[in-house]
């Protein structure tokens, strides 16, 4: 993104630096036509991007949240107690729905932990990829042969 003076600014008054009156006070003189309003909006939702281009999401994902490292680590402890029990249960003959059980709790602590993993540790990436035109040669009739059955 361009650091332009409006995200600049933008970026002062979440970090406190500068008071929310201070910024409207700042932006008070600027004045933007209904022409550069829309092309403003519509600028990067409507323009196709060139094949092979990266896409950012603007909002970088929360992989360095303190929550998500926590939730890692209840996950590894509760995958690895339901695992060892189960392995445990498996040694000792339970009953098997005893087993089931602690093997779903495995999978689902397993499943959460990936939901997670995706939705806040991996980065929002996006390679834009286009169809080409399906292109159909002139076949040559000449070179066709004929097969007998």
């Amino acid at each position: 993104m361009n650091n332009d003076q409006v995200l600049t600014l933008l970026r002062e008054v979440k970090s406190g630096k500068v008071s929310i009156a201070d910024a409207q006070t700042a932006l008070e003189g600027v004045s933007l036509s209904e022409e550069q309003y829309e092309s403003a909006i519509n600028h990067g939702v409507f323009n196709e991007p060139e094949p092979g281009t990266v896409v950012r999401a603007s909002i970088s994902p929360a992989a360095e949240s303190w929550l998500v490292v926590v939730f890692f680590v209840w996950g590894v402890f509760w995958t690895t107690y339901w695992s060892f029990t189960l392995t445990y249960g498996l040694l000792n003959h339970w009953d098997q729905q005893q087993l089931a059980f602690h093997l779903g709790m495995t999978l689902l602590t397993l499943i959460m932990m990936g939901v997670i993993y995706l939705r806040f540790v991996l980065p929002d990436l996006v390679i834009v990829k286009h169809r080409r035109n399906k292109y159909i040669p002139i076949k040559d009739t000449n070179t066709w042969k004929k097969y007998e059955a």
